[in-house]
């Protein structure tokens, strides 16, 4: 016999997630210092919990081309394939090839804030990625499709009773193309997410949330496969402008 438990471990992460979230809502009045605390409790779980080949940063992803998309909270990105990352003046700045996810986090759920992560992902989603052919012992493989960037938010709690309830699914409706938001966690009340194409969520209330949707989370991120293979000399092309 052993004295410990798989069920109470599971359940003191979840514990231990909203504890420092509630913490930071109630012990820190300035709205940006309250906003960077979240976005690192977040962070801190996935570079935790996550493979290694994954990676989580506050960042700003940018393309070939040079554009940039607004400054995303949680990206979640490859560190086993990408040949760069670029770091400036405390600023991470991430290729496009490499993003598996990106995450608005907030304090609450409320529309304005479904919205506002809706429009942080759609500036992820519509950067331009490269993909090379992969080559091979017997020749080359062609180029890989870029995979799905998964989008969502993350937060404590919800400005809506019920919390996760009608209003906050019509909220998340209201984007279902570049923008649309695909699972999240509100810490407090419960976790949501789509299944690949489907319109429709499924939304999981109470519970220790934040260990379900990390468990959902890294299933999805299992069948994400491998980033594509990044054209390299596309970036570079910018060295002689």
């Amino acid at each position: 016999m052993t004295d410990w438990s798989l069920e109470k471990i599971l359940a003191g992460l979840h514990d231990d997630i909203q504890q420092r979230l509630e913490t930071i809502r109630n012990a820190i009045a300035h709205p940006g210092t309250k906003g960077d605390a979240s976005e690192s409790v977040w962070n801190d779980l996935f570079n935790k919990y996550l493979p290694a080949r994954y990676r989580a940063n506050k960042a700003h992803v940018v393309d070939s081309r040079g554009a940039f998309s607004q400054q995303i909270d949680v990206v979640i990105y490859d560190r086993q394939y990408s040949p760069f990352i670029l770091h400036y003046e405390g600023q991470v700045i991430i290729p496009a090839e490499s993003v598996y996810a990106v995450f608005e986090a907030k304090q609450s759920a409320n529309r304005n804030h479904v919205c506002y992560a809706q429009q942080k992902v759609r500036s992820v989603r519509l950067l331009h990625r490269t993909s090379l052919p992969i080559p091979h012992a017997g020749g080359t493989y062609p180029p890989k499709p870029p995979i799905p960037i998964y989008g969502g938010l993350l937060a404590f709690e919800s400005d809506w009773t019920p919390a996760l309830g009608e209003r906050f699914l019509d909220a998340l409706q209201e984007d279902q193309d570049d923008g649309k938001l695909d699972f999240g966690c509100v810490a407090a009340h419960g976790y949501f997410h789509t299944d690949d194409e489907a319109e429709n969520y499924t939304v999981h209330v109470g519970g220790k949330s934040a260990t379900a949707f990390l468990f959902k989370l890294i299933s999805q991120l299992q069948f994400s496969g491998t980033v594509p293979m990044i054209d390299i000399h596309a970036y570079g092309a910018w060295l002689a402008q």
